[in-house]
């Protein structure tokens, strides 16, 4: 008799859980925006060759910083710094570069020389747009930022003079918005890292009347950034006129929640 020997695949293991992130304490968001506002001790912004302040980012996810010279007292870049800028307020997860507007880097100059602080530290600039949102992110016109040695409120309570702006406080995630628009808008959003958006718009008159005292001081919207081929004649030729009307925007920056915990680097605790 003939006896056979019948193979048995052997079941294949379960495949393990993904692990999930454990959800911040208290305590250590706490811990952690208080790590973002700190001042670094013994420095100050780095300065030209003319003694002008110069402007430096500090991107809180990367660690990559940049200081770059600018034209004058209300900012200005070079081409090739605004490429080097868009480097670094890239998106972190996919590596995706976009330009940044010229203004927004006038902006966050404006704020730093106004709080005379050593850098601009930056919790979100771009981020790539996801299908059925829409945010000023996504077009190279927006950044979350920390202002080191000041509170968030008084840096949103100068950001709004600035006329032509964006300008959103989160307080439970513990960063400012700042944004390029055509009209100005204000808010306030409480939910805190990885929640839902709770956004409330706020200081409406405030808003009209920033971008009318901007008007009377000569400044006017401009159209978004999109020069073809010689990138410096663009911004030579940047229009001191009012802008051609553009589309409306959305006033929620409806990704912020998503990207309010930039991974622990630098000079977070976390």
């Amino acid at each position: 008799m003939l006896l056979t020997t019948v193979a048995v695949a052997a079941a294949p293991a379960p495949k393990p859980k993904p692990k999930t992130k454990p959800r911040a304490t208290a305590a250590q968001v706490g811990a952690r925006m208080r790590s973002w506002h700190a001042p670094t001790p013994n420095k100050t912004a780095p300065v030209d060759d003319d003694g002008r302040p110069m402007l430096a980012l500090y991107s809180l996810n990367t660690s990559d910083r940049l200081e770059v010279p600018a034209a004058g007292e209300r900012g200005g870049f070079s081409a090739r710094d605004l490429d080097r800028a868009a480097h670094v307020l890239r998106e972190p997860g996919s590596g995706c570069e976009h330009p940044m507007d010229p203004r927004l880097l006038d902006l966050a100059y404006r704020i730093q020389t106004f709080f005379r602080a050593q850098e601009v530290r930056i919790v979100s600039a771009y981020r790539a747009p996801r299908r059925h949102r829409k945010s000023n992110h996504g077009l190279g016109r927006a950044m979350d930022l920390i202002i080191p040695g000041a509170a968030d409120e008084e840096v949103a309570k100068f950001g709004r003079e600035l006329g032509f702006v964006g300008v959103g406080i989160y307080p439970s995630s513990g960063f400012v918005h700042v944004d390029v628009r055509a009209r100005s808008y204000f808010w306030v959003d409480r939910s805190g890292p990885g929640r839902r958006n709770r956004e409330r718009g706020i200081l409406g008159d405030l808003a009209a009347r920033s971008d009318s005292q901007a008007l009377t001081r000569g400044e006017h919207p401009t159209p978004p950034f999109a020069p073809l081929g010689d990138v410096d004649a663009w911004l030579r030729a940047r229009p001191s006129h009012a802008a051609p009307p553009m589309p409306p925007e959305e006033d929620e920056d409806d990704e912020a929640a998503d990207t309010a915990s930039p991974a622990p680097t630098g000079n977070a605790d976390f």
